[in-house]
């Protein structure tokens, strides 16, 4: 007879917290963005939000060529690396995530193993972006029966490595011509952690990748900077990447540093010195002695856009070292030489006097770690007295002498100071 009416309400609904149409069609948008991916026809408000809110695990296929938004790629770069420094890539996050991400890509490449349209199938992706790359591992091909093989061998054989398989890496030619902004190329052949594994096979840069890597360079015409170091480059190697070098119309910088190129190589390089543009040319810890050091400065005293050459830890000797300073009397581009741990003596510190007393344009000597001696020190003292445009001079383990190197160090703090009242954008420097 009796009946009950009640009213049970939600104290804690409220109509403000009903998403609004515009945030349920963004948040449609995200969700679906890989199947619909819109971003162009919103306006530039709900851009950002979609643009903020997109997975950076979307398929490249999909946000390469469609979203330019800086902040994207500085997810997609700080959510992978640990360290993201832009400024080695022109401030572009963008840019930093296609080059690293083609760089990993290239240093896990096994030949043979590994299929080759990972990398081809990236380049319509990464194409307008990679300005530089620095591969500084090749894996070689897998070896099936690697422990038959290393059973078969003696230990001597082992231990330098000779194989009968082929230890041919992967071949750059086809990704880098395809690469129209591609400026650097910084190459090491070679395995970072190769652990109990270790053998030197691992380390060959052999004449099939030579023979790839030089045809590829050449067809690379907008390459500026090239670097293959600790690759064990040889002669041979020098002069087929030389020969296919040589007249091409943009590179400004070349290194060779770490390898084993004697006095052929070097010869090689000099003719590549008159017919480029380089501007710097490194040639550190190799083995060449004074007839390289003689053709490089028979190159060097006709050149006329060399700027810096590096010639430390090789075995030039006072012949090679008086050829250099000789080609420096007539030479008037070249601002800096490193000649550190040549074996140089006097002989050489004197035929530098007479190239400080006269050279204008030399910025920047590096003798150190040679026997100039006291006689020799003296000598640089005397060319470097009215000298006014060294700015730098190494002459560290050199034993020139304490009393001499200081005041040769006084003369270039000098030379430093009037250096910076030149120049407006550094002021000078008041001394402690």
């Amino acid at each position: 007879l009796y009946s009950t009416h009640r009213v049970i309400e939600d104290p804690e609904w409220s109509l403000t917290t009903v998403p609004h149409l515009t945030e349920l069609c963004l948040q449609h948008i995200v969700h679906n963005f890989e199947k619909n991916p819109i971003v162009d026809r919103l306006l530039p408000e709900h851009q950002r939000k979609v643009l903020d809110r997109l997975s950076t695990g979307l398929p490249l296929a999909v946000t390469a060529n469609l979203i330019s938004d800086e902040d994207y790629w500085k997810r997609c770069c700080m959510e992978r690396w640990r360290v993201c420094d832009i400024s080695n890539y022109g401030g572009s996050w963008k840019r930093m995530f296609f080059e690293r991400h083609l760089e990993n890509i290239l240093k896990c490449f096994i030949p043979n193993t590994t299929d080759p349209n990972q990398v081809l199938e990236l380049i319509p992706f990464c194409k307008d972006y990679v300005q530089k790359l620095e591969v500084d591992q090749f894996l070689p091909p897998l070896q099936v029966d690697q422990k038959e093989e290393r059973d078969d061998l003696s230990d001597t054989e082992s231990d330098f490595g000779f194989s009968k398989v082929s230890m041919h890496h992967y071949d750059l030619g086809v990704l880098i011509t395809a690469l129209p902004h591609l400026e650097e190329l910084h190459l090491t052949y070679g395995v970072k952690d190769c652990g109990m594994n270790f053998e030197w096979n691992l380390f060959n840069f052999t004449h099939q990748d030579c023979c790839n890597l030089a045809v590829a360079v050449k067809m690379c015409h907008n390459l500026k900077v090239f670097k293959l170091t600790r690759s064990k480059v040889d002669d041979d190697k020098t002069r087929l990447l030389v020969h296919n070098l040589l007249d091409h119309p943009c590179l400004v910088e070349l290194n060779l540093s770490h390898n084993l190129i004697g006095d052929k190589g070097a010869q090689a390089v000099s003719k590549l010195i008159n017919r480029s543009r380089l501007e710097t040319l490194n040639l550190c810890n190799n083995q060449i002695s004074h007839l390289g050091a003689q053709a490089l400065a028979q190159a060097l005293a006709e050149n006329s856009t060399l700027t810096s050459l590096n010639l430390r830890l090789n075995h030039v000797e006072d012949k090679g070292g008086e050829a250099v300073g000789h080609a420096l009397l007539t030479n008037s581009t070249l601002k800096s030489i490193h000649l550190g741990s040549n074996s140089l003596s006097e002989p050489t510190a004197a035929l530098f006097s007479q190239v400080l007393a006269q050279n204008a344009t030399l910025t920047s000597i590096n003798f150190s770690c040679n026997h100039l001696g006291l006689d020799g020190g003296k000598q640089l003292l005397e060319g470097l007295a009215d000298n006014k445009s060294l700015t730098e001079f190494d002459l560290r383990l050199a034993e020139v002498g304490e009393e001499t190197e200081y005041l040769i160090h006084q003369i270039v703090w000098s030379n430093q100071e009037a250096a910076r009242l030149e120049s407006p954008q550094h002021p000078p420097v008041k001394p402690l």
